[in-house]
């Protein structure tokens, strides 16, 4: 791939508001595996090799089981493995990551409504629409492992 610019260097306002958000969802209302499932399943859909390398690393030091992470592709074909909670949030990931599609449903949204508050799903959206915008800089950019975007 062809190296392209240097985001941090070209743009350092944009990436502080980026960084911005991420202090608002370091203590925001839902919990670091649920953010960490957010940020490796839209990285999948992506296509974010570096995303889905830096966050699948950082879930395992939160905590996370290699198997929960192996079958985050196929969550809605195994049962026992994600709990109803996370269903919800990974479904809430894939449609608005997918927005062109349909965006997010009124199922969906009820869904969420009966296991989270409206400050949860909002926590819930606020970290889709984060990893989804580092996934475009990351790819649009070319980063390659072992370069730092911050």
């Amino acid at each position: 791939m062809q190296k392209r610019l240097n985001f941090k260097d070209v743009a350092p306002n944009a990436l502080r508001a980026m960084i911005g958000v991420e202090a608002y969802l370091s203590k925001a209302s839902i919990s670091e595996k649920t953010k960490e499932l957010i940020k490796i399943r839209a990285s999948q859909i992506n296509g974010c090799a570096y995303c889905i390398n830096t966050h699948t690393q950082d879930a395992i030091k939160n905590g996370e089981t290699n198997q929960r992470i192996f079958l985050l592709n196929v969550w809605k074909e195994v049962e026992g493995i994600f709990t109803e909670e996370e269903k919800v949030v990974l479904a809430i990931t894939e449609e608005m990551t997918l927005i062109h599609q349909n965006g997010l449903s009124d199922k969906t949204y009820s869904n969420a409504l009966q296991f989270f508050s409206e400050t949860q799903i909002a926590d819930i959206m606020t970290s889709v629409i984060a990893i989804n915008l580092w996934n475009r800089v990351v790819l649009s950019t070319h980063l390659q492992f072992g370069e730092s975007l911050a």
